[in-house]
């Protein structure tokens, strides 16, 4: 038990030292022209646990689906101002299901890549800066998450810093610069042109991509999405 909680807790910190490393890199260096001003990371703007979606009888993987409904009518959101977006041809086959105390959204019955994203309705999100997302994620298998990123334009862009975790429930930051970018296509969520200057001082939804379908249960491909908290400036829509 003791190895297991030690294997965990590196893997947390080599998650975050990796993405973190990427918020100092873009630092001004410092005495170069006006005295920079000391980088400060912004205030929680939101965090979401998610909640399970309304049905009768044990959760099954029919009546825990993020289908249409479920989406639009918000039930499977706990935070009233937060709003959700799903990509994907199947991506109505991502359910809600329930891990280690903790609820989270899992895609293993999607045949097809997805996307799942996340906005506050009263605001756009500044992802410049120290900006961050902090997510406790799995993967499964070889199954592979993208940092996801719907501009203000309305074009999706996927980062080419991939997230993979071994199976282990692993909090991760990611910092949205230092990456290279990539156009997603909304309904096949397969990423295509590079974007070379995304702007991100006024984005519309934050997410995760997954690029390759998932394989069910069991050992198969899949991934889940916890406790979510974005870091971000807001400003007003």
């Amino acid at each position: 038990m003791q190895a297991l909680q030690s294997r965990r807790l590196m893997v947390i910190a080599c998650g975050l030292v990796g993405w973190v490393s990427v918020a100092f890199a873009q630092q001004a260096p410092a005495g170069r022209g006006a005295a920079a001003e000391a980088a400060t990371r912004p205030p929680l703007l939101f965090k979401e646990d998610w909640k399970l979606p309304p049905h009768q009888g044990p959760a099954t993987d029919e009546n825990m689906r993020l289908t249409p409904a479920v989406v639009t009518n918000g039930s499977v959101v706990a935070n009233d101002r937060v709003a959700l977006t799903l990509y994907g041809e199947s991506a109505s086959f991502i359910r809600a299901a329930e891990h280690e105390g903790r609820l989270d959204l899992w895609t293993g019955l999607a045949t097809t890549p997805t996307a799942v994203t996340l906005k506050d309705k009263r605001n756009y999100v500044d992802l410049t800066g120290l900006a961050r997302l902090r997510w406790i994620v799995r993967t499964t298998s070889i199954q592979t998450m993208y940092p996801l990123v719907k501009l203000a334009d309305g074009i999706l862009v996927a980062g080419n810093r991939g997230i993979t975790t071994d199976g282990e429930f692993v909090q991760v930051e990611v910092v949205f610069g230092g990456m290279r970018w990539f156009k997603v296509d909304p309904m096949k969520v397969v990423a295509t042109t590079e974007v070379k200057t995304p702007d991100f001082s006024k984005v519309d939804e934050v997410g995760m991509a997954f690029l390759g379908p998932n394989g069910g249960h069991g050992v198969a491909a899949s991934a889940n999405l916890s406790t979510v908290e974005l870091y971000a400036k807001a400003i007003p829509r």
